[in-house]
């Protein structure tokens, strides 16, 4: 029998951990060109600036468009204002006369090859406005005018539009060059499969063999210079026959208002079609005033026409309207009426929520999965943006929650959930040999090491792993031996190809539906850029001989197996949406409406106590040596922490008689969720059906508070965190670490690429929930810690008169806390924190504003409900665009596509698409399929030598943070 791999945790890598982000005042990319027949010298130049108010970092990057070198170079530019050489810059030779910049190439670099860059940069005062050039020469060739990316709108299928099954789909586009350059072409994708191109004017391809479904497409223009620029996409439905197309299909109306909807057929029909529209579902308030009867033609079946819709002047609430017709495939339509006094917060919430639940702006999957961000090409915990993590389904769940109680509309957060269930928590086909799991010998172990190349590491029997306390009594109370817990990564697009959709077992690249999969499994040091991607139930198809497996853990044979890993802070995320759903339904008198699902969060909250205990179920405190530490038995090996994972795993072959469970023995200060802990122990609609769940989670609130006490540094940030298994493996700590009921400190617990306590999100996420449980139960020692951290954290926070804001990105640690006495705490004096950079991230923004709105609700803190309200308002006005909120990003960590990943010596494998494992490979070389992503070429042009790529992102998680904040915010304090 071959026990599992080790299942390492997810990471949060959103770009503000890895790198302070770039602050663009007043940045701008270029890239300007002169035709052929101008000069012998073809060119563009990328310019771009680093802005803090009263000076700038300007980086060009001079590209040879030309068919020959370019044997050396003299850049010459000019400023329109007073920006004022500092030093004397790098990678050539800078001087200024005037407003005129001259940069000359470096003895060491002064050729550029056909088709290859050069970059500069240099250093600038100035006072005033900070315009970029507007024209650039090369050895005396202006390059004429900035050259911008070409411009492209799909104008054909309207977003919600619907379509037939075997009907041609008209696609097109159209598109513009800027600056003397052409457009070369004009892609169409559905998703990231190109399904057409066109290479003139008009733009335009029929698309037939369309599967039914949902499908988002949209248009990729190139021009002559090799630019390119995507279209807003847009989300359309194939039908399996004749069908009724709705625009759009989410809208909303104001009380005393009207609105309405366009319909029109899929295809000709051979005689006239009623099509009847009437409320089925919802708000009353809202009601059909014209159009509810409407006549198509053979001859008008395309021509739109309009329902009008009426909202009354009281009410609230969503509403759903069908669009039917005999033979026809009907519409459906959800309209919310918005309250005049509801306020501007919950009205703006409404408006974000309308954004995301756009077919059009591409946030889900055609299953409705929420995607990690609509855009494809981002890495950071997730290596593509159309993975998803426990994390967003529990965003998801939340967001509804909020819509529930602004609109009384609880049918979709009771949706969520059931998403949820379906798509991310293992079914029993997917963990289908828990029925042999051993309480008693939970798993065998191996040893965590520091470095990706420290493995596989070697599976050791000599060492005793504790009993399971929970496993029984899970079992009683629930009448399974499955897990209900989330899986925390998901491939929702089958990407990678494994197949690994919820009841199959690779089934492999032509499966269409999500799929699990692993990444993390290889020490603290792993980065995403160093990852192995695996399936979760390993047979062997793909990888090497062994599957996967003998890249992560040594064994004498190994056998095929499913895994998974639970990411606790997600499944507590969700626990808590549920307690504050039940809150608000109970007070509109619709409690029975989300009892079921209530109860189903209870249950999550039963196995959530996996996260609890020490990895092997060694006893907790000054556990030192594998060997010598030992097993545990009853509670002895419960930390009642929110670690970093759990996980569990078996035989794929039903007659192999073995599986496995680990908890884990790292907590991280940013994990722990009091409020989670508030709702399972005081709500008796959520209350765990174990023996002892509730009482464990009662331990766990308060233990969870204490250590966010015990973390608090000197100034009022929260520190790392604590492990009972040092560096993995029961190592022996440096002398005088400081203990927590005999864990010990780590400054940088679970990961170490970059240091894990190093990002501002941690503090916002881990403290607001403090927040809410605050708010919610008055405990004396939450606000003692909240006082400390809100004049701490409103220290570091800035904000202009035009509504910019800055917080804190990245944060430097010093020093240790006391060791833990529950009696009399130390007061942490050794303890620091410095904030290194700043950023004006909105996601993080959201959940912060969050943060101070409960504690100032509960604390009459004046300063932090109007800091609160200046965030809110800030992202509102300044960071808003068609898909939600969000802000330029500058990606210098991109370069890591070329990282090596760790492979052991002769191993060799293949992935599903058939790109080699093998000693050579790196991070881009075992996902060959980036290279087709629309917005690959900016990262290319980046590992050429370019400047960094900038991406403007909307992951879905932020959009939901910033939309329940606003939510939020309008309960709290109205309008």
């Amino acid at each position: 029998m071959s026990s599992p791999p080790l299942n390492r945790a997810p990471r949060r890598r959103v770009s503000a951990a890895t790198a302070a982000l770039t602050l663009l005042a007043a940045g701008l990319s270029t890239a300007v060109a002169v035709p052929a027949s101008a000069a012998v010298v073809q060119c563009s130049v990328d310019y771009t600036t680093n802005d803090w108010g009263s000076g700038f970092t300007a980086n060009v990057a001079i590209n040879n468009k030309g068919a020959a070198a370019i044997n050396g170079w003299t850049l010459t530019y000019s400023y329109a204002g007073n920006q004022t050489l500092s030093g004397s810059g790098w990678n050539g030779t800078w001087s200024q006369s005037g407003k005129n910049v001259t940069v000359v190439a470096p003895a060491w670099a002064s050729t550029i090859a056909a088709g290859g860059s050069a970059t500069a940069g240099a250093n600038f005062s100035y006072s005033g406005s900070n315009a970029a050039p507007t024209g650039f020469a090369v050895n005396g060739t202006s390059c004429t005018g900035a050259h911008a990316a070409p411009t492209t709108a799909l104008t054909s299928p309207a977003p919600g539009a619907n379509y037939q099954a075997g009907a041609a789909i008209p696609l097109s586009a159209t598109a513009s060059a800027a600056d003397g350059a052409s457009i070369s072409k004009v892609e169409f994708y559905d998703n990231t499969t190109l399904i057409g191109t066109a290479t003139a004017a008009p733009y335009a391809f029929s698309w037939t063999g369309a599967a039914s479904g949902s499908h988002s497409v949209y248009a990729k223009a190139y021009d002559s210079l090799g630019a390119s620029s995507e279209s807003t996409p847009a989300g359309i439905t194939v039908a399996a026959g004749p069908a009724i197309s709705a625009t759009p299909l989410t809208l909303s109306v104001n009380q005393g208002k009207t609105g309405g909807f366009a319909l029109k057929l899929t295809s000709q029909p051979s005689a006239n079609v009623t099509v009847t529209t009437t409320r089925t579902a919802g708000n009353t308030g809202l009601s059909v005033s014209s159009g509810g009867t409407l006549t198509f033609t053979p001859s008008n079946w395309s021509t739109p026409q309009t329902v009008t819709l009426t909202a009354d002047a009281a009410s609230t609430g969503s509403a759903t309207f069908t669009s039917s017709a005999t033979g026809y495939t009907s519409s459906a339509v959800t309209v919310t009426e918005l309250a005049v006094a509801s306020g501007v917060y919950n009205d703006r919430f409404l408006q974000l929520y309308n954004k995301i639940k756009d077919p059009a702006n591409g946030y889900f999957s055609p299953e409705g999965i929420p995607y990690h961000s609509v855009e494809t090409l981002l890495v950071e915990a997730p290596d593509q943006g159309h993975e998803t993590t426990s994390e967003a389904y529990s965003y998801l769940i939340w967001l509804e929650a909020q819509y529930g109680r602004v609109t009384k509309d609880w049918s979709k957060f009771n949706a969520a959930w059931t998403l949820m269930e379906t798509y991310m928590i293992p079914g029993h086909a997917d963990q289908p040999t828990n029925s042999f799991y051993n309480a008693s010998k939970p798993a065998t172990y191996a040893p965590e090491r520091p470095l990706p190349s420290d493995y596989p590491a070697a599976l050791d029997t000599s060492i005793t792993a504790g009993s399971d306390p929970i496993a029984g009594e899970l079992k009683s109370a629930y009448g399974t031996d499955d897990i209900y817990g989330m899986h925390w990564l998901q491939d929702v697009d089958n990407v990678y190809g494994y197949g690994n959709a919820p009841g199959k077992c690779e089934a492999g690249p032509a499966d269409t539906g999500p799929s699990f999969i692993n990444t993390y499994q290889r020490g603290a040091q792993e980065s995403v850029f160093e990852t192995i991607p695996q399936p979760t139930c390993d047979n062997f198809k793909y990888g090497g001989k062994n599957g996967y497996l003998d890249l992560f853990v040594k064994d004498n044979s190994y056998a095929k197996q499913w895994k998974y890993t639970d990411a606790p802070d997600a499944d507590a995320r969700a626990i808590q949406a549920a307690y504050w759903a039940d809150t608000w339904a109970k007070a509109q008198g619709n409690g029975t409406q989300v009892a079921g699902t209530v109860a189903k969060a209870g249950k999550m909250g039963d196995y959530l106590r996996y996260a609890f205990f020490d990895k092997y179920f060694k006893q907790i405190g000054n556990c030192v040596g594998a060997s010598a530490c030992a097993a545990g038995s009853g509670k002895s090996s419960e930390h009642y922490l929110l670690s970093w994972y759990y996980a569990w795993g078996g035989a794929t072959d039903t007659s192999a008689g073995w599986s496995w469970r680990i908890g884990d023995s790292a907590a991280h200060g940013g994990y722990q969720n009091p409020m989670a802990a508030y709702a399972l122990v005081n709500d008796p609609a959520m209350a765990p059906k174990s023996t002892t769940g509730k009482s464990d989670w009662s331990t766990s609130m308060g233990r969870q508070v204490e250590f966010t006490q015990w973390l608090q540094s000197n100034e009022g940030a929260i520190a790392g965190g604590a492990t009972n298994s040092w560096e993995g493996n029961y190592g022996t700590p440096p002398a005088g670490t400081p203990t927590f009921y005999g864990m010990f400190y780590d400054e940088a617990p679970v990961y170490h690429d970059p240091p894990s306590n190093q990002w501002f999100g941690f503090q916002a996420w881990g403290l607001e929930r403090m927040a809410e449980y605050y708010y919610s139960s008055g405990d004396a020692k939450a606000k003692a810690i909240l006082d400390k951290w809100v004049t701490w954290a409103l220290s570091q926070t800035t904000f202009t008169a035009d509504g910019g804001y800055q917080i804190p990105s990245t944060l430097a640690w010093s020093g240790k806390p006391d060791t833990w006495n529950a009696a009399s705490p130390g007061a942490n004096t050794g303890l620091h924190v410095s904030v290194v950079d700043y950023t004006k991230d909105v996601g993080v923004a959201g959940s912060y504003a969050k943060l101070l709105a409960y504690y100032a609700a509960k604390s009459g803190n004046a300063a932090a409900r109007t800091a609160a309200q200046k965030l809110l308002d800030g992202m509102w006005a300044n960071s808003q665009d068609a898909l939600g909120i969000s802000i330029p990003e500058t990606r210098a960590d991109y370069s890591r596509f070329n990282d090596s990943v760790s492979v052991p010596s002769g191993w060799t494998g293949t992935m599903p698409n058939g790109d080699p494992i093998n000693g050579s490979s790196t991070f881009l070389s075992i996902r060959s399929w980036y290279r087709n992503d629309p917005s690959f070429a900016k990262v290319q042009a980046y590992l050429n030598g370019g400047a960094a790529p900038t991406f403007t992102y909307h992951r879905f998680w932020a959009q939901a943070d910033i939309a329940t904040a606003m939510a939020t915010y309008g309960e709290l304090f109205g309008g």
